[in-house]
């Protein structure tokens, strides 16, 4: 038995089975990282919206401590879990779906001549429908964390703002969440697939065929540290208009961006580079490892 689930036997690659798995190993993977980090996402959210009171890193978790204790950092921990959870299992769960579905498309000899446009779009389609579950959830996480005198409970949140604005209001963000996700995940598996194809290429002395499980994953871990530290940069501008859009209702994202200007939006970017590097390598390795844990196929890097 593995993760709670008893032997699930031969998976054929891209039978119902293979997907359900990679569902299920996608909402571990994510729900897992990003709840852990939750005191780091909130201090970062505190510098991208109260730059004026949350000065660093270090500052951020001191002020928090002072006035909320330690149980403070923990502030938005469960709609980041359920949140994530959801959107782990879409974002991976569908990208093996579209990146086969892509390949077979195409055909096997384009599929590998134009793999890092499969794995490109493969993602953006697969973040696009993962958003949709995550955006009511990132909404509460946010104002949790950001709005002074708000509820720590999900279960007073969620229902307050559809009370006082609708469904709209938990999907007031999901315009610039796709601005900030959907080129992230693209960079985030692009990036991680070819990151890993050179470095069996040039860095790792012998084939991944002939590497042991730890050794592969120790690959794994590496490339997915490499493609989270992209995927910070290119996707922190949308990331601090999110923030700042849930914690004031009133805002549009033009008025954030204006708000903000362009050295603004890049409030917070360090602790994102230290938190997205992270979690990213700990997904892929959480991912890659339930899926060597189940006996699952593992098409190997060409």
């Amino acid at each position: 038995m593995v993760f709670g689930i008893p032997d699930v036997g031969e998976v054929q690659f891209g039978s119902l089975k293979y997907y359900g798995l990679c569902c299920l190993g996608g909402a571990i993977s994510c729900g897992i990282t990003h709840t852990a980090l939750t005191p780091l996402d909130l201090v970062k959210c505190r510098l991208q919206t109260s730059a004026e009171k949350y000065k660093s890193i270090g500052n951020g978790f001191r002020v928090t401590m002072a006035e909320e204790g330690i149980r403070g950092l923990g502030r938005g921990w469960a709609p980041t879990c359920w949140g994530y959870s959801l959107q782990g299992m879409g974002k991976f769960g569908c990208y093996e779906v579209f990146k086969i579905l892509y390949g077979n498309i195409l055909g096997s000899e384009n599929a590998f001549k134009y793999r890092t446009y499969v794995y490109l779009t493969a993602s953006a389609t697969a973040e696009f429908f993962a958003d949709i579950a995550l955006c009511p959830f990132e909404a509460c996480k946010v104002r949790i964390q950001t709005q002074p005198g708000c509820s720590r409970y999900l279960c007073m949140v969620m229902p307050s703002i559809i009370k006082t604005e609708g469904f709209a209001g938990l999907y007031k963000g999901l315009t610039p969440l796709w601005m900030r996700q959907i080129p992230y995940t693209m960079m985030k598996f692009a990036s991680f697939e070819r990151t890993v194809e050179l470095l069996y290429e040039h860095v790792v002395p012998k084939p991944r065929a002939q590497c042991n499980k730890a050794e592969q994953l120790t690959v794994t871990f590496a490339a997915g540290y490499i493609a989270g530290v992209f995927c910070a940069v290119i996707s922190h501008p949308a990331d601090t208009v999110v923030s700042k859009l849930n914690q004031d209702k009133s805002a549009t994202a033009g008025q954030v961006l204006k708000a903000l200007g362009p050295v603004g939006v890049w409030q917070g970017l360090i602790p994102r580079i230290v938190m997205i590097g992270t979690l990213t390598a700990l997904q892929w390795f959480i991912y890659d490892g339930f899926k060597v844990a189940l006996h699952m196929p593992r098409p190997p890097p060409k």
